[in-house]
């Protein structure tokens, strides 16, 4: 493995969230538009590289200072949020990979192409609001998965995905990262280190 342990640390669970969104949920396959809200946080940095390597056309939607951070991670479009209505600017996109929810998650469904699927990792996906759209809504959780876990390290090791790490906090410090996790606007996993 090509990881110290707090990078190791960072890729379980937003790896395998990301992968299970994109690929099991959403079924991303070439050529596919597909829309990641909160591109820069922890599951969102594993789906824009995740999608770029399946030959997706990723948008992201992220802060302005996250645009060259993002595009350097594969994004071939980076929505600032705080000075773009993004239903005024994406339209007709095949999936929304949603971690945000919230407003962003009701705000997501109209930038979706008729057949397409929002899956939201944030909230609730009604069936009814799906239907008002004519697309498909799925709320997920993750599942554990060796297989996938795998072809994860695989990609790592031969350095085609990187986890991003944020900041590492030592585990005496772990209220800190909870309340600095609260605050949103990480790049990429806090991680809590057990032993120095």
């Amino acid at each position: 493995m090509s990881l110290d342990y707090v990078r190791a640390a960072a890729v379980p669970l937003s790896g395998l969230t990301a992968w299970q969104a994109l690929f099991d949920h959403a079924g991303v396959a070439a050529g596919d538009r597909v829309l990641i809200q909160g591109a820069a946080g922890g599951v969102g940095t594993f789906a824009v590289q995740f999608a770029h390597i399946r030959g997706a056309h990723v948008i992201g939607t992220a802060s302005k200072r996250n645009t060259t951070f993002l595009k350097e991670l594969g994004a071939d479009e980076v929505v600032d949020y705080s000075s773009a209505r993004l239903e005024d600017v994406i339209r007709g996109v095949d999936a929304v990979i949603d971690t945000v929810g919230g407003e962003t998650l009701d705000r997501s469904w109209g930038v979706l192409r008729p057949g397409g699927i929002l899956v939201t990792i944030a909230g609730d996906a009604p069936e009814a609001i799906a239907a008002k759209y004519s697309v498909r809504g799925v709320s997920m959780l993750v599942q554990p998965n060796r297989a996938q876990l795998i072809q994860i390290a695989d990609l790592i090791d031969a350095g085609r995905v990187r986890p991003i790490v944020d900041a590492v906090y030592p585990l005496p410090r772990a209220r800190d990262a909870y309340e600095r996790g609260l605050l949103g606007h990480t790049r990429g996993k806090l991680v809590l280190q057990v032993v120095p």
